[in-house]
């Protein structure tokens, strides 16, 4: 779900060397078909192929600034984002409220972000005509002194997370009575998606535990408004979760078998209305094709990740195809540096191709008259030629200073052209940057001067969009393991599983969470270490 998440494309993808990178076999443009080039006509929902639902995933998990971080948007940021998402045709909207790291009592900044989900909710509804769902993590309360600490605009997730025993019903009833009370403000929603791990689980849970718990919330939605659709989210598997917390590893997530129990026991309670998100083979196995949704996570953006616009269309155009019968769920966490890939990924879902005119459309519908510059600075964002990256740079610094308006597509832009030109002219220089410092490391050059463009260029990105949690740049990590130094050794130490012994006294479980909680502020330790580095080079 993203949490410590997204990269569980595989059991070894959710450590830092494994975090998923683009397929390598062309861009977007290798999409293009043989057909006659039409600019994109915008659509709506009810152009997609029966009706099916194509949506987008607004995770919320990370604090950092606006409007980077969805936590930040108001009501017309959500507003002017789901219009252009409207026109590319989607449909749906998952919001993640976070109401996990809530404290009891609110704060105000809690209850006002409440309040805001709940007017999203039926901005949506009624403005847009869109399905609104919302996600709960299946166990999880916050620390309520630690939570206190920070806004909710400010609050690090792993920082104030707490996990309910789901065997104590004491716990696990006190668990579910808060959530109820922090239902009612957005109690307007159509569903609510519960995921069954990353975050959540226990460990030595059993499954039997889980769906007891979903089965919990049902009674609890029931309660709050009769007709709130309960979607079990099928990932990492609960009992592949509670081993992680057994072992510190991640090569034993949920199996087939265990995902069949899941949904059997599930079936058993029959807790209506209810669907499912992901495990259509086993649906087919047992007949109930007909509830699931595919949510194909990490094809439009890795979560968590560095922002860094994605131009990697092939992989988002193939993501958003899926048999499912109800449709498809794409997810980012940087939505307003995404926009290529969440074009690719409606193409996809409705099943039309992306030709170098609707490339071209689509930039040009963002800001009218420059489309080819943007989607130039997009492509060459995705190579590996440090030179057209500072003339795309160069470029669109130029286009900025006329302040030029926002088109069809405005809403994709929170209100600001310039912002959005300035934001791809930084990540183009911080990226030519590492290029250039990954080539010195591998030629055998001094790379001092490099090294310091890096941390100049990456360091005042970082400080326009704040985000401090996983940086996973392919490159700069290969170049930077090849030091040996200790403040980049003791960067890459920290990963999401646990390889060495824990302390004496210590169990896994604790020690995952610590290991958590460190990565909520990566980037900074990672500036940090580059500085070091940069300091003891001659």
């Amino acid at each position: 779900m993203g949490f410590a998440m997204a990269v569980l494309a595989g059991a070894a993808a959710m450590t830092m060397q494994a975090t998923p990178q683009p397929p390598k076999g062309g861009d977007a443009a290798a999409l293009s078909v043989q057909a006659t080039p039409q600019p994109p006509k915008g659509g709506d929902a009810a152009a997609m192929p029966g009706g099916r639902m194509v949506g987008m995933y607004v995770h919320q998990h990370w604090p950092y600034n606006h409007p980077y971080a969805a936590r930040t948007w108001t009501v017309a940021d959500w507003r002017g984002y789901a219009g252009g998402l409207k026109l590319l045709g989607f449909n749906t909207i998952l919001i993640w409220p976070i109401m996990e790291t809530m404290p009891n009592p609110l704060t105000p900044s809690d209850r006002a972000s409440l309040n805001k989900i709940g007017k999203v909710i039926d901005m949506l509804h009624k403005e847009h005509k869109m399905r609104v769902y919302i996600v709960i993590c299946p166990n999880i309360s916050a620390k309520n002194e630690e939570a206190r600490k920070a806004t909710f605009e400010n609050r690090h997730y792993y920082y104030c997370e707490d996990l309910v025993n789901p065997r104590d019903p004491v716990a696990l009833k006190k668990l579910v009575d808060w959530r109820e009370t922090l239902m009612k403000p957005v109690k307007n929603v159509d569903g609510v998606a519960i995921i069954d791990s990353d975050p959540g689980g226990w460990p030595g849970s059993t499954n039997e535990e889980f769906v007891n718990l979903l089965d919990a919330h049902r009674k609890m939605f029931d309660r709050v408004r009769p007709g709130i659709e309960l979607l079990y989210w099928m990932h990492a598997g609960w009992r592949g979760w509670g081993r992680l917390y057994e072992t510190g590893k991640l090569n034993t997530l949920g199996t087939p078998a265990e995902h069949e129990e899941t949904v059997k026991l599930l079936m058993a309670k029959n807790p209506e209305p209810w669907g499912m998100a992901n495990g259509l083979p086993i649906a087919k196995k047992l007949g109930i094709e007909k509830k699931i949704i595919s949510f194909n996570y990490g094809m439009i953006e890795a979560e968590p990740s560095f922002p860094m616009t994605n131009f990697t269309g092939d992989r988002a155009y193939a993501g958003a195809s899926s048999d499912a019968p109800r449709g498809v769920m794409g997810n980012a966490q940087t939505h307003c540096v995404q926009l290529p890939n969440t074009f690719a990924f409606s193409r996809g879902a409705a099943g039309k191709p992306i030709t170098e005119a609707d490339w071209n459309g689509f930039a040009d519908d963002l800001i009218p008259g420059y489309g080819h510059e943007i989607l130039a600075a997009w492509r060459n964002l995705s190579g590996g030629d440090a030179q057209p990256m500072l003339t795309s740079a160069v470029a669109l610094e130029r286009i900025a200073s006329t302040k030029p308006e926002g088109g069809r597509l405005k809403g994709l832009l929170f209100g600001s052209p310039v912002r959005f030109l300035n934001d791809l002219t930084m990540m183009l220089r911080q990226k030519a940057a590492i290029e250039e410092f990954a080539a010195a490391v591998s030629s055998g050059s001094n790379p001092k001067a490099a090294l310091k463009s890096v941390i100049d260029h990456a360091g005042a990105w970082q400080k326009v969009h704040g985000f401090k949690n996983n940086w996973y740049d392919p490159k700069l990590q290969t170049a930077l393991a090849k030091f040996d130094h200790p403040a980049i050794k003791n960067y890459f130490s920290v990963t999401y599983e646990v390889r060495t012994p824990v302390e004496p006294g210590k169990s896994y479980f604790e020690a995952i969470r610590t290991n958590f909680a460190l990565i909520e502020t990566h980037t900074l330790r990672l500036l940090d270490a580059m500085k070091q580095l940069h300091a003891s080079l001659p």
